[in-house]
């Protein structure tokens, strides 16, 4: 009888560990080629809360919050933002206007690097996105599973 929660454990570990690397591929296309297509940063960053998720189902919460640690997302999450706002002052640094592309001369039309200073901006958004909807999935998760995210880890 204590045979078949074991088994379930088993087959959800392995099921959510053979999903993971293709959506956190799935993630990096979207935040990278942003700037081309329909998507980008936020929504590449959007969907990390999938990946706390999947971690959490296959593996638990204290393996979650070992491999995600709460407070380097945080962490990450103002530094984007840092990242973020100097690049949007490198137009006004020129003369030109806040968050204006400025490198936009450089790269082939359609190619990854090809909006300059776009997708820099689109990428770092997605690192800010990617950042703080991974710590907030873990401070949700830390309530579901009714521990303090500060001495799980």
């Amino acid at each position: 009888m204590n045979e078949k929660p074991r088994i379930k454990r088993v087959i959800q570990r392995c099921g959510c560990d053979a999903i993971l690397p293709f959506a956190l591929v799935y993630v990096f296309y979207i935040i990278l080629h942003g700037h081309l297509s329909p998507g980008g940063g936020f929504q590449g960053g959007v969907l990390m809360a999938g990946i706390v998720t999947l971690v959490y189902l296959g593996h638990g919460f204290e393996a979650t919050v070992d491999a995600l640690s709460y407070h380097a997302l945080h962490r990450g999450e103002g530094v984007a933002s840092v990242v973020y706002v100097a690049l949007a002052m490198m137009g006004v640094a020129v003369g030109a206007q806040f968050c204006q592309n400025i490198l936009y001369t450089h790269g082939n039309i359609g190619d990854l690097y090809s909006s300059g200073t776009i997708f820099w901006m689109n990428v770092t958004v997605g690192v800010k996105v990617i950042t703080g909807i991974g710590s907030i999935s873990l401070l949700m998760i830390s309530l579901l599973a009714g521990k303090d995210i500060d001495t799980a880890e």
